[in-house]
């Protein structure tokens, strides 16, 4: 029974939606001045339960065994029923923010792109053979939603920190996405969908995943140089250590779990760790 409600907390999308309104808050203890308006957090958690529900009912064609796989194809109406709460909650959380569409309709659009390939339409199906920066448009997104797009609406003076911050996400987040991209790189041949991951061989797929924590690295200390205090610079470099350690581990041991649970709870780790000191 645990494990049952453990894994429709990590199946269902309810623990990365969780990630993403943690990553969100860390904002907030960075630059205690900003003041996001009402509605945001739960934009956010509502339009990840709907956009990951989405991607989930439609990957439910996949080949492979592994657990979460076999959860979605005995759940495919499930992932439908929380893509439509999740849609609703969004539309509302949409509806409060609304002053701010054009910068929420960029996001939204990215987010598309990401799952579109998957889509049963001769036309979506044939962006399967150009969509080669698939796993740039998701470490996109999730910058942008977790990052960008917060502190555009939250004020209209941008900041360099903000620029650092905003490039140090999206490297780690793209290191990460690295390695969901490897674990899948054989099912992703099969279905037509391209991919750098699928290009490259193996000492590319190392260059790109070093050169993309190496970027990650020197982003974050740059936030140092633009007024971040090194505590806080040494807990945002914390989850690009762990990721970088993980690395060949994660290349051989596929559990759904490790990626799942652990690589996407790195997103938030440094978020969880300013928590626990600050609050």
């Amino acid at each position: 029974m645990l494990k049952s409600i453990f894994n429709f907390f990590i199946f269902s999308s309810l623990y990365i939606a969780l990630c993403a309104v943690v990553m969100v808050y860390q904002l907030q203890l960075l630059f205690p001045w900003l003041q996001l308006p009402y509605g945001f957090y739960s934009f956010v958690f509502f339009s990840t339960i709907c956009s990951y529900n989405f991607h989930w009912w439609l990957t439910t064609d996949a080949d492979t065994g592994t657990e979460r796989l076999i959860w979605a194809k005995r759940y495919k109406q499930l992932h439908l029923v929380l893509y439509f709460v999740g849609l609703a909650g969004a539309g509302a959380g949409f509806f409060l923010l609304r002053n701010h569409w054009a910068w929420i309709a960029l996001g939204a659009f990215v987010t598309f792109l990401y799952s579109a390939p998957k889509i049963p339409w001769k036309f979506f199906i044939g962006l399967r053979r150009i969509a080669v920066g698939k796993t740039i448009f998701l470490a996109f997104v999730w910058m942008y939603v977790t990052t960008m797009l917060p502190l555009l609406i939250a004020t209209d003076k941008w900041e360099a920190a903000f620029t650092w911050l905003a490039c140090s996400r999206f490297f780690l987040i793209y290191a990460i996405c690295i390695l969901f991209d490897y674990r899948d790189r054989e099912d992703d041949k099969a279905s037509g969908i391209r991919s750098m991951i699928t290009h490259f061989d193996e000492a590319g797929i190392n260059r790109l995943f070093a050169g993309s924590i190496g970027l990650f690295a020197g982003f974050t200390v740059a936030m140092y140089f633009t007024g971040t205090n090194a505590l806080n610079t040494v807990l945002l470099l914390v989850p690009g250590i762990i990721t970088a350690s993980l690395y060949g581990y994660a290349k051989r041991n596929f559990s759904d779990y490790l990626y799942y649970v652990v690589l996407d709870g790195l997103m938030m780790l440094s978020s969880l760790l300013m928590i626990i000191v600050y609050i």
